[in-house]
């Protein structure tokens, strides 16, 4: 078919989105033309890629969360359509930033857990693999964050209000999901995601709740007005927000109710298409895995046993055989909150089926575990039923034919602690796969200087899709005019961002400054407390000795923290109290400066990972899974001041001591050093923190009459629950202003600074979700490339 250029393309779907002249539309509906203008262009490609591989082995991603981005530019820039699509703006007096700039960040995750099953998508339909990822369609995602007198305030973020091209509504495919009190439509939402320098388009399906009766007429006709839409309402709140709270037990009901919504639907998506290509489903791992990214679709594994015995008359052993040659989980965490459990009650309420083949499970699991002599003390501990607890962790460890963790440290604790039963008994399942990062939206799309300079000196853009082809500029370590170039580059982008946060919150920044970043979700062991407290250190030194010469430097911060999380809460109006008194006093803040991105997702990422000097990763070693900001910061040319935690030890493996800023107690060291640890005897020994300290209760800060600055210092002094300072705050405080401090006189060096950050650039390769994805598709997933 005679398809029309691009000028011509978005010139129709501007007057048919807005209904008048092209000359008046606004950039939101250039965007939306633009965007249907780039589904046309893939349309034939994506429907050939999903015949494709609906006829051979596939690998499914369940995955709660999806943290996409914006779509546009990513889009274009895979399918090589940025001039052509700024030539067509232009023709009609539109400018393309302008245009990009009005796309809604698509919510549909939290933090990095989204943010990796993105990057996974991305780099499976970049190396044309089978792969298809499965969610749900939420309403409002987490939300819209927003700072009112310091502290954390939510509004939904309602991010499809003037619609979205890219999620393409498939009516004809919905099914039924059917709960104890419910039963519910559920309509998929197809996402195409188009890869770097291929035809293949894959797949990102997103389901959408939606009543089997949209209204009670007979209600409505008798004038009980809010009784005929009860229902509706009750099916809506499923996809309604991504992680309802759930310190309530109706948040946990809603919690259980979502995910059982997304595995069942995804299942019957899959099943029907298997028996469509092979007409039985004996063969069923043959053909398919599943990825169970986290707990949060563990229901999926009594799902299919539901399936399989109810609906397609299978034994127990088969069903059982077929389930376990399926599914493959990842585990995320350490910490005991994360692995879920949740109240047999519930299972009861929502699904009595399930509880009874989840008890069977457990029967099951028991009778195995005493025909090896185990310990019955540990078989109760391990039993996936306990007391009246469901343990999703343990499900899956039981039923998965591969358990990974995504970070080498990562996977050698859950070997040595939190899963090491499991290890004893099954240590042929589990196996690391460190994570990564898509350098197409990380470093080439967000970084075109940067990127631009990269092509250049390989001769190419193979690096693009070929991370490793960067390991050849090591010659120009030592090349002045390149480190110069380097400077340059990381200098204008510090420009750009300075620009950027001066539009959207009014605060002016110095670019000659060192950009000092942490950016990531708030939680104690991420240790964004230590931070500030730093900050608040060095503004009390700078206040004793206005001749202490320092390296000017911007503090910049981005977090949400989740609604019900107080503590974490506190820290932020703790930083912005910080942010207040610092950015006020004309004696410091021509030196430093404090800076809190409000609602930080990935689009703020994408102004803030170019511009950073050093990157902030500095949680209590031994509780990061990985990290994958830590990559995309090293991928710019950011040097990392960090823990020996999660990634990035492998970091360090790479660019040598020498190119990083590494301190703090190792994990290894920790449990000795706790053994006689006080830190309130600590923080007295240590010159200049306890008047830190004391500035939380002194008055010095206001939290508004509500006593967190209180239980913030007493979490660090007291113990309650848990140990007095179990993230290791004040016992890491020390040695961290050392380094800190050192770090910043280094950064005078500039041509040395520019070669450590060279070497950062040039070793990211082992860091590309390129690698994680073929790691994944050979050792777990058995696939083969599918090229259209």
């Amino acid at each position: 078919m005679n398809r029309p250029d691009m000028t011509t393309s978005v010139g129709m779907q501007v007057r048919a989105v807005s209904g008048r002249n092209e000359r008046s539309g606004t950039p939101t509906e250039y965007w939306t033309a633009l965007s249907n203008a780039v589904v046309d262009r893939i349309a034939d490609n994506w429907e050939k890629t999903e015949k494709a591989y609906n006829a051979g082995r596939m690998q499914h991603y369940f995955s709660a969360e999806f943290l996409m981005g914006r779509a546009l530019l990513n889009n274009l820039n895979n399918i090589g359509m940025i001039e052509e699509a700024s030539e067509a703006l232009n023709a009609f007096g539109q400018n393309l930033s302008d245009v990009l700039e009005a796309e809604p960040d698509a919510a549909l995750g939290n933090g990095g857990l989204g943010r990796l099953a993105a990057c996974f998508l991305d780099s499976s339909a970049t190396m044309n693999l089978p792969v298809r990822g499965y969610g749900i369609l939420y309403r409002y995602g987490l939300f819209k964050q927003y700072f009112e007198d310091g502290f954390q305030q939510e509004k939904p973020d309602a991010w499809m209000e003037e619609g979205y091209p890219f999620v393409i509504r498939r009516e004809e495919e919905q099914v039924r999901v059917n709960y104890a009190d419910l039963e519910v439509r559920a309509v998929p939402y197809d996402m195409p995601i188009t890869g770097y320098g291929t035809d293949n388009v894959n797949t990102l399906r997103l389901w959408k709740a939606e009543p089997v009766e949209e209204f009670d007429y007979d209600a409505f006709n008798s004038q009980r007005f809010t009784d005929a839409i009860v229902e509706r309402e009750r099916v809506h709140d499923i996809c309604r927000v991504l992680y309802p709270n759930d310190s309530t037990y109706e948040g946990k009901v809603l919690r259980v109710r979502q995910q059982y919504f997304f595995v069942s639907a995804s299942l019957q998506t899959i099943i029907k298409n298997h028996l469509e290509q092979h007409g039985t489903l004996t063969n069923f791992a043959e053909f398919n895995s599943i990825q169970l990214n986290d707990t949060h679709p563990v229901l999926a594994i009594p799902e299919l046993m539901r399936v399989l015995l109810d609906e397609h008359g299978f034994e127990w052993d088969d069903a059982w055989k077929v389930v376990t040659g399926t599914f493959a989980y990842t585990n995320h965490t350490v910490l005991a909150e994360a692995l879920e459990t949740w109240e047999v009650s519930i299972f009861d309420r929502l699904f009595p089926r399930i509880t009874q083949i989840v008890r069977e499970i457990d029967r099951r699991f028991r009778e195995e575990l005493a025909a090896l002599n185990m310990h019955p003390g540990k078989i109760d501990y391990m039993s996936p039923v306990q007391g009246n607890m469901v343990h999703m962790a343990w499900i899956a460890c039981y039923a998965a034919y591969s358990i990974n963790g995504v970070a080498a440290l990562h996977t050698e604790i859950l070997k040595k602690d939190t899963l090491h039963d499991w290890h004893d008994i099954w240590p042929e399942k589990f196996n690391n796969k460190t994570n990564g990062v898509t350098p197409r939206r990380w470093l080439h799309q967000c970084n075109p200087r940067l990127s631009a300079l990269l092509t250049e000196l390989v001769g190419s853009d193979a690096w693009v899709s070929d991370l490793d082809e960067l390991k050849k500029l090591e010659s120009y370590m030592n090349d002045d005019a390149v480190l110069a170039r380097l400077n340059e580059i990381k200098h204008a982008n510090k420009v750009d961002f300075a620009q950027w946060i001066k539009n959207r919150q009014g605060i002016e920044i110095n670019p000659d400054a060192v950009y000092d970043v942490q950016i990531k979700r708030l939680h104690e062991y991420k240790r964004q407390l230590l931070n500030a407290l730093y900050i608040l250190d060095l503004y009390y030194r700078l206040k004793d000795d206005p001749s202490l010469e320092v390296t000017p430097r911007v503090f910049i911060f981005g977090a949400k923290a989740a609604p019900g999380y107080v503590r974490a809460k506190a820290i932020i109006k703790f930083i912005n109290e910080i942010a207040k008194l610092v950015n006020n006093d004309p004696d410091v803040n021509e030196t430093i400066k404090v800076v809190f991105i409000e609602n930080y997702n990935v689009s703020p990422a994408e102004k803030i990972i170019p511009a950073t000097d050093v990157s902030e990763q500095i949680s209590t070693a031994g509780k990061e899974a990985s990290g994958t900001g830590n990559m995309k910061f090293m991928m710019n040319g950011a040097l990392t001041l960090g823990t020996l935690d999660g990634a990035n030890v492998e970091i360090v493996d790479s660019v040598g001591y020498d190119n990083a800023y590494i301190f703090g107690a190792k994990e290894e060291e920790l449990p000795e050093l706790r053994l006689n640890y006080n830190p309130r005897y600590v923080a007295e020994q240590t010159p200049g923190l306890k008047r830190v300290l004391d500035s939380l209760v002194d008055g010095t800060f206001d939290d508004g009459g509500t006593g967190m600055f209180h239980d913030l210092l007493n979490s660090l002094y007291e113990p309650s629950w848990e140990p007095a300072d179990v993230y290791y705050v004040i016992g890491d405080f020390a040695d961290y202003r050392e380094t800190r401090d050192r770090m910043a006189e280094d950064y005078k060096d500039r041509r040395h600074w520019a070669q450590m950050a060279w070497k950062n650039i040039i070793e990211s390769g082992r860091f590309s979700s390129d690698r994680t994805i073929a790691d994944y598709s050979r050792d777990v997933w058995k696939l083969d490339e599918t090229k259209i």
